[in-house]
C-alpha cells in the first residue's frame, strides 16, 4: 500500500457511460445541439431534483452565469452569498455587472450562515446564492423565508451537493433555480458539464435560449438577447444518462466512504470531523477535516506528510476577501469562521472508487501523525 498512489478524487465510471457514449458517437449527432441523450439526461436530473425544468450547459461556472441572467441580475444589484464558497460562485454575479455581498461559514456544516443573512440585505439585494458546501446542505428554511420577506430569488449553488437534501427536500429544487456541475469530480460526471433546475418554464425558456447564442426560435441569427456558447453535447449527456441510471448507487458508495473515515478518526485528538445536522443528508462530495492546536502538525505539514506516503490531499476553498484578484470588493472585510475552516482545512482522498483497506491506510497515517 505504501508505495501506491491514492489521489483525492477519480470519476468513478463502468461499462455503460461507454456504451451510451459510443451510440452517441455511431448516431451522428454529436453537439450541443441535437441529440436525444441531451433532452434525456435533462429530464432525469429535473426528476432527481423533483423540479420540471432541466438545462444542461457546459460547466457548473456556466449554469451560474445563465441564473444570473435568468432572473436579470444588472449593475449595481447586490447577491449575498458566502465568504466561504468557490470563486465561480462570485465570478457569476461579477460578470454582469453586480456586486457580490459575503456573509460567514457556521462553524459545524461550514455553509454559509443562514443567521447573518438578513443584517447584510439592503434595498439593492435582489438575491441571495447560497451553495451547499463540500455535500452538506444550507439552512434552507430561513433563507427561503429571508427572501419571501423582501421579495429576493435563491439561486441554490449545488454544485458538489448532487442528492443532498433539505428537510427531505433535495438541494437545487428548493430555490428559485439550482445549479450543478458534473466535473470529473463530482458525484455526477460529464467529464466536464453542468445543469439548471427550476419550476419557472421562463427561466428556462431565457437559459435555454442563452446557452445557445440566443439565436431566435422564429428567425434563426435574430438575436434579440446577448447569449452565450454554454452548449453540453449529446456525448457528454450520454454520460450523464448513464450516470443517472446509478445515481444511488454513487451517492450510497459516497455516503459509505464518509462512514468509515469518521470510523477510523473520531477519537483521533485534533481533528473536527465532517457532520451531519438532523434535517439534512449529506452526501460527502469530498471528506474534509479541520485540524486545531492540538494536532501534532500544521495543515501543511500534515499534507506533505501524507503525500510522500503517496496520499494526495487538498487545501479548503480561500474565502473570497482573501482572494487577490477580489481584494478591491471586499476590501477591510474579515470572516472568523471562514477564514480558520480555510487555513486549518483540508479534504481527504473522497473518489467512489476507493477501497476500505486504502481508507484505513489513509486514516492510520493521519492517526500515526498526530503523535
Amino acid at each position: 500500500m505504501k508505495n501506491r498512489f491514492i489521489p483525492v478524487s477519480q470519476p468513478f465510471l463502468s461499462k455503460l457511460e461507454l456504451e451510451y457514449s459510443i451510440d452517441a458517437i455511431k448516431s451522428g449527432f454529436i453537439s450541443g445541439t441535437t441529440g436525444k441523450y441531451i433532452i434525456k439526461f435533462e429530464n432525469a436530473f429535473a426528476k432527481f431534483c423533483q423540479t420540471k425544468e432541466g438545462v444542461a450547459c457546459n460547466s457548473g461556472t456556466a449554469a451560474l452565469q445563465l441564473a444570473v441572467r435568468a432572473i436579470n441580475i444588472k449593475k449595481g444589484d447586490e447577491v449575498i452569498v458566502p465568504a466561504f464558497t468557490n470563486i465561480a460562485s462570485i465570478l457569476c454575479i461579477i460578470y454582469v455587472g453586480g456586486t457580490p455581498v459575503l456573509v460567514d461559514s457556521r462553524k459545524d456544516t461550514w455553509c454559509m450562515d443562514e443567521e447573518q443573512v438578513e443584517e447584510r440585505v439592503t434595498k439593492k439585494t435582489k438575491a441571495i446564492l447560497p451553495v451547499h458546501i463540500y455535500g452538506h446542505p444550507v439552512k434552507m428554511d430561513k433563507i427561503i423565508a429571508i427572501a419571501d420577506e423582501y421579495e429576493l430569488k435563491v439561486i441554490e449553488d449545488a454544485a458538489e451537493a448532487h442528492g443532498a437534501e433539505y428537510e427531505n427536500r433535495p438541494v437545487g429544487g428548493i430555490g428559485d433555480i439550482g445549479c450543478f456541475s458534473f466535473y470529473a469530480n463530482k458525484i455526477i460526471t460529464t467529464g466536464e458539464g453542468g445543469m439548471v433546475v427550476t419550476n419557472n418554464k421562463r427561466f428556462a425558456e431565457k437559459m435555454r435560449s442563452m446557452r445557445n447564442l440566443s439565436f431566435g426560435d422564429v428567425k434563426r441569427y435574430l438575436h434579440k438577447d446577448l447569449g452565450y456558447n454554454f452548449r453540453m453535447t449529446n456525448v457528454q449527456a450520454a454520460m450523464g444518462v448513464a450516470q443517472m441510471e446509478r445515481v444511488e448507487e454513487l451517492i450510497e458508495r459516497k455516503i459509505t466512504i464518509a462512514s468509515l473515515y469518521t470510523k477510523y478518526l473520531k477519537n483521533v485528538n485534533g481533528l473536527t470531523l465532517p457532520v451531519e445536522m438532523p434535517w439534512a443528508k449529506n452526501v460527502y462530495w469530498m471528506y474534509g477535516i479541520v485540524l486545531d492546536k492540538r494536532y501534532e502538525l500544521t495543515k501543511e505539514e500534515l499534507m506533505q506528510a501524507l503525500y510522500k506516503r503517496g496520499i494526495e490531499t487538498r487545501s479548503f476553498f480561500v474565502p473570497m476577501e482573501k482572494q487577490p484578484a477580489l481584494r478591491p470588493l471586499f476590501e477591510g472585510e474579515r470572516y472568523g469562521v471562514a477564514e480558520k475552516i480555510s487555513r486549518n482545512g483540508l479534504y481527504l482522498p473522497s473518489g467512489m472508487g476507493l477501497k476500505r483497506e486504502q481508507i484505513e491506510y489513509v486514516c492510520n497515517a493521519i492517526r500515526e501523525l498526530s503523535g
